[in-house]
């Protein structure tokens, strides 16, 4: 009977380490955009032909999702830098379109790709996690609004903020810090004082303190 010898039938040691390679792959999506990163190119980035790639990832779809969740990780951590100043929820939306600003083609790959196949805000709040939940409770706690409210107020600050995003993530304008926080002032307030809104009767106080 023959016996094989079964160092000849283990698989080749990985070169690099998924971490290693979805940090290389990250890089080539944040300096060039989702659609450079190919097999070539990112063995480019490491250095090598594209054979360590999949000797720790199956396809690169599998490399694309693993960009993926460390994009939102990364944008997580802007977001989660607002928690330090007040109001947080405004911080939240200012820290969103820094990101844009500072990672536009993370944002794009975030917001502007996964995002488009998004039918309803349920589908957001599911791309969006943990922080869509902070930013409602939030809002509930700092405003005292009920969840429906709270949930309302968000949305419609979210497609405000989304759309400066958008607009400084392609280019298209460059705004000041102050222009922002101007802007988002502007829409948090009109949010409460249209007459025919149920977020109505938050107090002046609020508004003062949402301008800072």
């Amino acid at each position: 009977m023959c016996i094989t010898d079964r160092r000849s039938i283990m698989p080749p040691k990985a070169k690099f380490s998924r971490e290693q390679i979805t940090k290389a792959a990250l890089s080539v999506v944040s300096e060039k955009g989702s659609l450079a990163l190919t097999a070539k190119e990112l063995g480019a980035a490491l250095g090598t032909s594209t054979t360590p790639i999949f000797t720790v990832f199956n396809s690169m779809q599998e490399v694309q999702d693993a960009v993926m969740l460390a994009a939102m990780e990364r944008f997580e951590e802007y977001a989660h830098k607002a928690a330090q100043i007040k109001p947080v929820f405004k911080q939240v939306g200012m820290q969103m379109i820094l990101f844009a600003k500072e990672e536009p083609k993370l944002y794009q790959l975030i917001f502007m790709s996964s995002i488009s196949e998004a039918q309803t805000f349920d589908d957001i709040y599911a791309h969006l996690g943990s922080l869509a939940d902070e930013c409602l409770d939030v809002l509930q706690k700092d405003y005292d609004l009920s969840k429906d409210n709270a949930k309302t107020l968000f949305e419609h600050v979210w497609i405000h903020t989304f759309g400066i995003g958008a607009l400084c993530a392609t280019g298209v304008c460059d705004f000041s810090h102050e222009q922002i926080a101007e802007m988002l002032t502007q829409d948090f307030t009109a949010m409460m004082i249209l007459p025919s809104h149920p977020i109505m009767t938050i107090s002046i106080d609020i508004f003062l303190c949402f301008r800072i």
